[in-house]
C-alpha cells in the first residue's frame, strides 16, 4: 500500500478508492459547471485539478462566511465560517461532477481529519463539498456513503456536506500558487507529491 496522504498516517491506495456510482450525465455538448471543494491548503488541491482534462479553470477562494471577513488574514484566525476552497469551472462533455470527485477523495485530500489537513489545523482546512444545486447534493452525499459503506479508509469520512451560498476569490497571489513556486517547501513537500499520485494512479485523466 502506498501513503496517500503523507504526513497524515492515513494509508490508502488510489486504486482502492471507486467510482461514483451515481453521477450527473454526461453531457453531450460541451458547456461549462462549477464545483466547489474544500480540502486542506487550497494551494494543494488546486495544483491536482489544473492537471485534470476538461478543468477549465481553477479559482482558489473562501466559502462558508461574510464578505466582510473573506480575506487569507482573517481566515486564517480560524475565527470565520469560511473553508480554503477552489471553484473549479469543467466541461460536462469531458468530465462529471463524481469523476471531480473521485479524484477529491483519493488523491486532493485526507477525508477523514476534521478541521485539519495534516499539520494544518482549524475549521478554515476542514473537508467539505459546497454544493450548488440538489443534482450535486445527491451526488455527494450518495459517494459518501458508497466509500463509507465500501470502508476504504478504515475510518470514518469527516467531509461535509454544505450548501455554496457565496464564493469569494482569494486574492491574486494565491492563484496557481504551486506552479509558481514548485521549489517552495510547503509546495515541494505537500502539494506536489499529491500532483505525482495523480500522475502516477490516474493518467488517462490529464490533460494532453
Amino acid at each position: 500500500m502506498s501513503s496517500l496522504f503523507g504526513g497524515t498516517g492515513l494509508r490508502v491506495s488510489p486504486r482502492d478508492v471507486p467510482a461514483a456510482v451515481v453521477d450527473e450525465p454526461r453531457s453531450a455538448t460541451p458547456g461549462r459547471k462549477l464545483a466547489v471543494l474544500a480540502g486542506g491548503c487550497f494551494w494543494c488541491v488546486e495544483a491536482v485539478y489544473r492537471e485534470v482534462d476538461g478543468v477549465l479553470d481553477v479559482v482558489n477562494g473562501y466559502s462558508g462566511g461574510s464578505a466582510e471577513t473573506a480575506d487569507y488574514k482573517t481566515v486564517c484566525t480560524g475565527r470565520t465560517e469560511h473553508a480554503e476552497v477552489v471553484q473549479i469551472a469543467y466541461d460536462p462533455s469531458r468530465t462529471s461532477f463524481g469523476a471531480l470527485l473521485k479524484i477529491f477523495f483519493a488523491v486532493a485530500h485526507d477525508p477523514t481529519q476534521l478541521n485539519r489537513q495534516g499539520n494544518d489545523l482549524g475549521t478554515q482546512y476542514r473537508s467539505a463539498i459546497f454544493y450548488a444545486d440538489d443534482e450535486q447534493q445527491r451526488i455527494a452525499r450518495a459517494y459518501i456513503e458508497q466509500l463509507d459503506a465500501a470502508q476504504v479508509y478504515g475510518a470514518p469520512i469527516v467531509t461535509r456536506l454544505e450548501k455554496l451560498d457565496d464564493f469569494f476569490e482569494a486574492e491574486a497571489y494565491h492563484q496557481n500558487y504551486a506552479a509558481l513556486h514548485p521549489n517552495e517547501g510547503y509546495i515541494a513537500g505537500v502539494a506536489l507529491p499529491k500532483v505525482d499520485k495523480l500522475r502516477r494512479y490516474f493518467g488517462e485523466v490529464l490533460k494532453r
